[in-house]
């Protein structure tokens, strides 16, 4: 882009250097694989709650949640509504269970609780779908990039991987969190400044141009049709994407690893918290971008519509915008992109080199092997990347899409682990492979909406699972230690106590402040009905 210009060029090179810098400067603190994986546990909540949200929110969102509500209109909102009940479902009962027991990978709580198999299979899901996932990023970021410079995508493909790939070798977790810090407050001051120049670019005010908006059906937020082909609705929203996301915060290696490396298990539900009463705000100024902008270019096309927050920075013309903007985009993708090479890294080598190919070697064999492995992962997601190069809708809705194939595996393997005594190894498998089975011949053969997928695994796998187990291996006569029942009579029988600093330890119990979220959850429903009914 030839109007990029020498100031927005300053902006952005010097924000990429800072991450450089910063991870240099943290790498003088990893001297073992368990500081590459987890840090020195001093990392503040807030740091670690912000880098939760730089991750997950702001790497697809800045690009991809204004191209999918400029496409489809508010209703979308819905999808991305049910944080505060994901978060009250994530740390009551995914954290206790991983913090407590002290792992860097949470696909080890697998193995205690049905075996290595079972371990295996739920590392191996992680590790094609975080590349897929790493893929849809590395190509948002090349996007900007390309739009910005004139350079072809797949070569800045291959420039963003290498700058991401050096500083996440550099500093482990730790450079990983404190570099989200960062970008997230770029993002947020990136966003700020686009809404506000979109609203002093609008031709009337804002309250006549949403309601020209609703007129036209862009501002349909609450639709409380039982239609499981529609995409958006009420009930997609609070039942099919709370399994979905549970899964995806609870269940993901990438995002459960920063809270292992907080101080204690207040600080990791804190952590989570702050993601739960964030997400709605966040997620609806992007949306709301997106509408908007569809009333600012009259529903114009686009060639891609992820593009089109960039294009306006670059039409308003505001001296060094578009290079905040780039920055913000760059840096939370990359952000996104270095915490998913860690985290691969860290699964590859816990749950597969360390224990079938080198037991027993040091932290330091280990702590190097972990970086060979950055590596290759870095080059392994370079191909999925070219290929999502070749869509032309909105990045975020095709990462989730993609997404929504795998959670259902996952979230029935950890609840049937949770709550189900009876459950054994070679049942949870067939019931795994039942439930792939059933996604792909409802995505395939019915018009049913990509949000239930997730709903559509469980739905099969659970008693499926279940069933195969009671018939080959027969009731099982020991709780295990891992179930939640188990977990209390442990905590019981051992006169263990069972909170720490006032925040509960036993998987299962509520802390007081989690009752709040359920509060805010039912807050945002009316917020949102009341916006658009008074609009």
């Amino acid at each position: 882009m030839e109007s990029f210009g020498t100031l927005n060029w300053t902006i952005l090179i010097v924000y990429l250097i800072g991450n450089l810098v910063m991870g240099s400067l943290l790498s003088k603190k990893v001297n073992s694989a368990e500081d590459y994986y987890l840090g020195n546990k001093t990392i503040p909540w807030w740091a670690i709650g912000l880098s939760v949200m730089a991750t997950y929110v702001s790497a697809m969102s800045f690009l991809g949640g204004p191209a999918w509500s400029y496409g489809s209109g508010l209703g979308v909102m819905m999808i991305q509504i049910n944080y505060p009940l994901v978060v009250f479902l994530v740390i009551t009962l995914f954290l206790p269970f991983f913090y407590n027991s002290g792992v860097a990978s949470i696909y080890e709580y697998q193995e205690r609780r049905f075996g290595k198999k079972a371990r295996g299979v739920m590392s191996i899901i992680f590790m094609m779908t975080q590349t897929l996932s790493s893929a849809a990023v590395l190509y948002a970021t090349a996007l900007v990039l390309s739009f910005i410079t004139g350079v072809d995508v797949v070569t800045a493909i291959l420039v963003i991987t290498l700058i991401a790939l050096v500083y996440t070798l550099m500093g482990g977790i730790s450079a990983v969190i404190w570099t989200d810090v960062l970008q997230a407050v770029i993002l947020l001051v990136g966003a700020a400044i686009i809404f506000y120049a979109l609203l002093d670019r609008m031709p009337e005010s804002l309250g006549t141009t949403l309601g020209e908006l609703k007129a036209e059906g862009r501002m349909n937020i609450l639709d409380f049709s039982f239609d499981p082909r529609v995409e958006a609705t009420v009930w997609s929203g609070v039942i099919a994407m709370v399994l979905y996301h549970v899964t995806v915060y609870g269940a993901n290696q990438m995002v459960v690893q920063r809270a292992l490396a907080a101080r204690n298990i207040g600080d990791a539900k804190k952590s989570f918290l702050f993601m739960g009463f964030a997400a709605f705000f966040i997620y609806f100024l992007f949306l709301l971008l997106g509408v908007l902008f569809y009333s600012y270019y009259g529903g114009r096309e686009f060639d891609n519509s992820n593009t089109i927050v960039l294009q306006f920075a670059a039409d308003y013309g505001l001296p060094g915008l578009l290079g905040i903007v780039a920055a913000a985009v760059v840096a939370a993708s990359m952000s996104s992109l270095d915490s998913a090479l860690n985290s691969l890294a860290t699964v590859t080598t816990l749950d597969f080199y360390e224990k079938y190919f080198k037991k027993g070697a040091s932290s330091a064999h280990y702590l190097k092997a972990s970086r060979w492995f950055t590596v290759g992962w870095a080059v392994l997601i370079i191909v999925p990347a070219i290929l999502f190069a070749q869509s032309e809708g909105s990045v975020l809705q095709l990462l989730t899409k993609v997404g929504s194939y795998f959670v259902g595996a996952k979230l029935s393997m950890y609840a049937l682990g949770f709550f189900s005594r009876h459950t054994t190894e070679r049942g949870l498998l067939i019931g795994v492979a039942a439930g792939f089975v059933a996604v792909w011949f409802v995505a395939t053969q019915t018009e049913v909406a990509w949000p239930w997928f997730c709903a559509v695994g469980v739905v099969v796998n659970v008693p499926v699972a279940l069933a195969a187990s009671l018939l080959l291996d027969g009731r099982q006569g020991e709780l295990s230690a891992y179930t939640i029942q188990g977990q209390k009579a442990m905590y019981r029988d051992k006169n263990l106590p069972a909170k720490d600093q006032g925040w509960y330890l036993i998987p299962g119990k509520v802390d007081r402040v989690s009752w709040l979220l359920v509060a805010f959850f039912l807050a945002t429903l009316l917020f949102l009905y009341l916006f658009a009914a008074l609009i």
